[in-house]
């Protein structure tokens, strides 16, 4: 078993290898292989907005497929004094400014509680063959799906594959697929059957 901060160092040299055009070819292989799993019939789709300097998946392909099926995007932002994310209904004149972390965040909106939610497209640095991930560290996310309903779906996104196992917390809140631009690994605890 290989701790986090281990596989932190270890994906993000990784990314760092990574040209921008093959994260680009690579982002939209993944989009193409999430139109595989049967998830287009929801409502609400929270998408993470990317951080391009740190080569994350680029989600603009799968938010072009979510317009195209005229579905409500939700996106975050970081509310520091709560330690906790906000999110927001992305409409056309929603105004986006880039966090102190680098993330491209909405500045206001509609708020949209975790609990309406129906898809969660999860960032990562890491994962493992039983749908633990590994974040950035803070924590912003296992808070958030923690309190997301009991059927949705989280949709971990990589450019790589997954660890054989990753010592987690009972904090952790695993994912239910995870899609790279070859396939796509869906762990056992899935609401939803393939």
């Amino acid at each position: 078993m290989i701790d986090k901060k281990t596989l932190r160092l270890k994906y993000k040299k990784l990314r760092e290898t990574l040209s921008e055009e093959s994260v680009e070819e690579m982002s939209l292989q993944i989009a193409n292989q999430a139109l595989k799993l049967p998830i287009w019939d929801k409502a609400y789709y929270h998408v993470f907005l990317s951080m391009a300097p740190k080569k994350e998946v680029n989600t603009e392909y799968i938010m072009h497929i979510l317009q195209g099926k005229d579905k409500s995007i939700v996106i975050s932002k970081v509310d520091s004094s709560s330690n906790e994310m906000q999110h927001f209904l992305l409409q056309e004149n929603t105004v986006l400014k880039t966090s102190k972390y680098g993330i491209p965040e909405p500045l206001s909106g509609i708020e949209i509680a975790p609990e309406i939610l129906d898809i969660i497209f999860v960032p990562l640095l890491a994962y493992d063959q039983q749908g633990n991930r590994v974040g950035y560290g803070k924590g912003y996310y296992d808070r958030f799906l923690a309190k997301c309903n009991p059927n949705a779906v989280f949709v971990g996104l990589s450019f790589f594959d997954p660890e054989p196992k990753i010592l987690f917390n009972d904090t952790d809140v695993p994912l239910n697929f995870c899609i790279t631009s070859k396939k796509i690994f869906d762990f056992q605890n899935n609401p939803l059957s393939l």
